[in-house]
């Protein structure tokens, strides 16, 4: 089977072990920094506000605002910190290693890219992605059987259904590389609904 990734594709196939292993990278844009760097000067600020509240309220001169005002201060600056750490933790490429009858795959560290985290989404879906874990499990073939590429209106998606969660696959790639991926899983494990309305081709 051909496991060479389209022309163009940062795509790479690790060959070393028995069993090859598909890397995707995690293209991050270097402009996600600068809404680092400036977290990171409002942390600074964040702190001397936090302090100087505090030692009102421990000598006696806070009133409710200030309690108030410190409680919403904190979350905020909760919130600052853990969009900077996100921000500048280094990235891991994304695998999927092609077993016999499995894949053992790993989500590794996408970007986070502020923008897109914080255009169109609400507060919850914000929260999450600032929780977002690393995902390492062994697809097999039952759960691969609910590999799906969805056509959407902001292009096409690869999911796969661990129980109750939806997981999107390459969501680093192009459009191009994710129906080159659905198409090899579907002819190597022989997935016939991975894509709808298309036929499995020799990927």
């Amino acid at each position: 089977m051909e496991l060479n990734p389209p022309a163009g594709s940062q795509i790479s196939i690790n060959r070393n072990d028995l069993d090859p292993t598909i890397i995707i990278p995690a293209a991050a844009s270097s402009t996600r920094y600068f809404g680092g760097i400036f977290l990171l000067f409002w942390l600074g600020g964040w702190v001397m506000g936090e302090t100087s509240a505090i030692t009102q309220l421990m000598s006696g001169k806070g009133g409710a605002f200030i309690i108030f005002w410190l409680g919403g201060w904190t979350v905020g600056g909760i919130l600052a910190a853990l969009t900077a750490y996100q921000i500048f933790r280094p990235t891991v490429p994304e695998t999927l290693q092609l077993k016999r009858g499995s894949v053992a795959y790993d989500s590794g560290l996408p970007p986070f890219e502020l923008n897109s985290h914080t255009r169109n989404k609400s507060f919850r879906d914000y929260w999450s992605s600032l929780l977002s874990r690393r995902v390492r499990t062994d697809l097999d073939r039952q759960k691969l059987q609910t590999l799906r590429l969805r056509e959407t209106d902001t292009g096409n998606r690869l999911t796969i259904d661990l129980g109750a969660q939806r997981l999107e696959l390459a969501s680093q790639a192009s459009e191009v590389e994710r129906e080159w991926l659905a198409r090899l899983l579907a002819k190597r494990y022989g997935l016939t609904q991975a894509l709808p309305g298309r036929e499995v081709a020799d990927a």
